[in-house]
């Protein structure tokens, strides 16, 4: 079974243990999964199955979407309402206008700086190991790309805010952010994602719906196949003589297989998705390959 397994992941859940989880219900150990998400966040979390696991680092699709809910007023060592209180502010009159005036100005290619409850690594160290320990480090900004922030309700204390923006980009950060800018300080106390690399919530499946797809021996149905994660890649055909050449490790020239040679591209062969390629002095170079057991 090889492929991609779309999970709606729970509440509560690290990444890692909605891992754990599957490896018990569909026992196999080569599972992997794209876009870790926090404990108290729920939603997309696309699980590589079998040789699918080596798209990981390689997905070109990084748009993430979230629905993401925040108070005014509160500053938490986490940037959510799961950790210690370090300020409170009056909130005073805040507008839904003032927030989107200010939103308007957070989006695009921006700096972040990670918070210190996170997995970036300092001096070989994890914030988050730091954090525990009661340190707080000199953290560099980030450069991230926020591509919308848009206000979906406010009542004059919380709200929603639905995001999109690139891989690596901390949602609490940017209500963090944002309260500061306000002045009064902001926490996140919920966040579903809703999109992540070109897979969206309505295609997820609970861990209990898992588990009964597996009960009833018709799991692999659920499983997408691999070349979804690649599916806005142009692709290249190759006919029987081309897919042995390439399969062989033979670099075809872009000519021959009707490439362009601009990108990088999804290679089909006749067997279906073989991996991706890109264009190198003229000719196409295997990047990742999917034929195989390894």
């Amino acid at each position: 079974m090889n492929g991609i397994l779309l999970i709606d992941k729970p509440q509560g859940f690290t990444s890692f243990d909605v891992i754990g989880k599957l490896r018990g219900i569909l026992h196999m150990r080569r599972l992997g999964h794209a876009g870790t998400l926090d404990p108290m966040a729920t939603g997309v979390l696309p699980v590589f199955v079998g040789t699918a696991t080596k798209a990981s680092g390689i997905l070109p699709d990084d748009r993430k979407a979230y629905t993401a809910q925040f108070r005014l007023g509160l500053v938490t060592d986490t940037q959510d309402n799961t950790g210690t209180v370090l300020e409170t502010h009056p909130v005073g009159t805040v507008t839904a206008a003032d927030i989107e005036r200010l939103l308007r100005d957070m989006t695009g290619e921006v700096d972040q700086i990670p918070p210190m409850y996170s997995a970036v690594q300092v001096n070989g160290k994890r914030l988050y190991e730091l954090a525990r320990a009661g340190k707080t480090v000199e953290r560099k900004p980030r450069r991230v790309r926020i591509d919308a922030l848009t206000l979906r309700a406010f009542d004059g204390t919380a709200g929603t805010l639905e995001i999109t923006c690139g891989t690596g980009t901390y949602v609490r950060t940017i209500l963090h952010d944002l309260g500061q800018a306000l002045g009064c300080g902001a926490v996140m106390t919920a966040l579903r994602r809703t999109v992540s690399n070109g897979f969206a919530i309505d295609d997820c499946l609970t861990l209990d719906e898992v588990q009964r797809l597996a009960d009833e021996g018709s799991i692999a149905a659920a499983v997408i196949p691999t070349e979804a994660a690649f599916a806005c890649l142009p692709a290249v055909h190759l006919n029987a003589a081309q897919t042995r050449l390439y399969r062989n490790g033979v670099r075809l020239g872009l000519s021959q297989v009707g490439c362009t040679g601009a990108e990088r591209c999804a290679v089909f062969g006749t067997e279906g998705f073989l991996g991706t390629a890109v264009p190198a002095e003229g000719k196409l170079r295997m990047e990742r390959n999917f034929f195989g057991g390894d």
